[in-house]
């Protein structure tokens, strides 16, 4: 058996593309000029096999609830580790506790005026951009070589970085509230949620269309 496309987006998603060992955090692509290459590792909490770390009789399923998402570094360590030293309670808690980071981003930021909120959320749609430019369907490395690896790192940053971004972007938003009070800003910001929770739902299940990223948001956030 091996771990299907969806198991595999959704766990790189909720981890943000990180190692999940307390500490780490390490970014799990590696974009050096030419040289991009993944080095995360999807690594069974309950071992797939009988004889492997943390196995049992019937072996553990390639789903997500049983991948953790680690550095190679972390994961090698881990499964070579003397048996019970990181036991498979331990490899749940520390999934959840770094997917609930990934997931709260944002949720507790507090400015005390607009212009501060509207630099954060620039900076963000900042970075979402810059994704989408240099690795997206429509950028020069994906136009001018159709075999190049772009369409690889963009599927990985539209789940690793893109999705999370979003959500930065609603939880800063939804904990500053206070701070918007045009009538046209909220309806861009409620035209964003839609996007968002749409094209998280197009990336996961690829659908036909979607709600396309709203332009009157990045240009009321914009510098």
């Amino acid at each position: 058996m091996t771990i299907s496309t969806i198991d595999t987006k959704i766990l790189w998603g909720r981890a943000g593309g990180r190692c999940s060992k307390p500490g780490c955090g390490d970014d799990l692509t590696v974009l050096v000029g030419t040289g991009r290459y993944i080095v995360g590792e999807m690594a069974h909490v309950i071992g797939s096999k009988p004889t492997a770390a943390r196995g049992t009789p019937e072996g553990g399923e390639d789903t997500y609830d049983n991948l953790i998402l680690l550095c190679p570094t972390h994961h090698t360590h881990i499964d070579k580790s003397p048996e019970g030293t990181y036991s498979v309670e331990l490899l749940h808690e520390w999934k959840k506790a770094h997917e609930d980071i990934i997931s709260n981003a944002g949720k507790t930021v507090k400015y005390d005026s607009y212009g501060k909120l509207q630099i954060e959320i620039a900076r963000i749609l900042i970075t979402n951009k810059l994704i989408f430019d240099t690795y997206g369907p429509h950028s020069t490395t994906a136009q001018s070589d159709p075999n190049s690896n772009a369409y690889l790192i963009w599927e990985l940053r539209r789940i690793d970085r893109i999705i999370p971004n979003n959500q930065k972007i609603l939880n800063i938003i939804d904990a500053n509230i206070d701070l918007i009070n045009d009538i046209s800003a909220i309806r861009a910001i409620e035209k964003f949620r839609l996007h968002a929770e749409s094209f998280e739902k197009h990336v996961y299940h690829r659908m036909d269309s979607y709600q396309l990223f709203p332009s009157e948001f990045s240009e009321i956030f914009s510098l």
